[in-house]
């Protein structure tokens, strides 16, 4: 796959080295789960790492916080994450920079996670949960607040785009069983507040140089 901008030659790797290695590992580790087991098995992917709120709360797991955003419920739900972040992520690492791009995308993984485990936890739900779309929609809100801050378009991305994909991926969760929406939510105001924390409007200050440069439901599950 070939992204080509304002100079010609340039891949999509060369231009978006982060996005492309984040994409890169959610297949490979996709690859190796799907080799040793089911990945729509809730008990198997809960053991390789899927996010479960009493672990992560009481037993102090909290890597599954991060690991839980690595790993995909079977193969149309990596597919359709896969595919959103190869055209939105590598906006955002533009706007960003690669060292940013990584602290926020991880950020934005973790408080997807946070806001999936506490609204579970109040909700009384016991489904383990994984997927990258907590931290896409973290994207996402990001770059609405940066294409906000640059009068209503960034590159090829306006507004109007992403707030139409926002909520009609909202209201498709809302209206879909098995979809994490609190993740979703979660993901996105997080985005939009780390952005406005990290993102340096080209040409205000400082260039940025890199912008171009155990007790779970078995038969349940959430899909971020």
């Amino acid at each position: 796959m070939a992204y080509y901008s304002g100079r010609r030659g340039n891949s999509y790797f060369a231009k978006a080295p982060v996005n492309s290695a984040i994409i890169a590992a959610n297949i490979i580790v996709f690859i190796l789960l799907s080799m040793g087991g089911d990945t729509t098995d809730a008990q198997y992917m809960y053991l390789h790492g899927a996010d479960f709120w009493p672990d992560v709360f009481y037993n102090h797991e909290y890597w599954r916080l991060i690991t839980c955003a690595f790993i995909h419920f079977g193969t149309s739900h990596i597919f359709n994450n896969m595919l959103v972040l190869a055209f939105i992520g590598d906006n955002l690492e533009h706007a960003l920079g690669h060292i940013r791009y990584l602290i926020f995308y991880m950020a934005c993984a973790v408080l997807s996670s946070l806001a999936s485990d506490y609204w579970a936890m109040h909700t009384g739900s016991y489904a383990v949960s994984g997927g990258a779309s907590g931290a896409i929609f973290g994207v996402v809100g990001g770059l609405l607040f940066i294409v906000i801050m640059n009068r209503g378009r960034l590159e090829d991305l306006s507004t109007e785009q992403l707030m139409l994909f926002a909520a009609f991926s909202i209201y498709h969760g809302v209206m879909s069983a098995g979809t994490d929406n609190a993740a979703h939510v979660g993901g996105l105001i997080a985005g939009a507040v780390l952005a406005l924390i990290l993102y340096r409007k080209k040409g205000s200050g400082r260039r940025n140089r890199s912008e171009w440069n155990g007790g779970y439901d078995n038969s349940s599950y959430y899909d971020i």
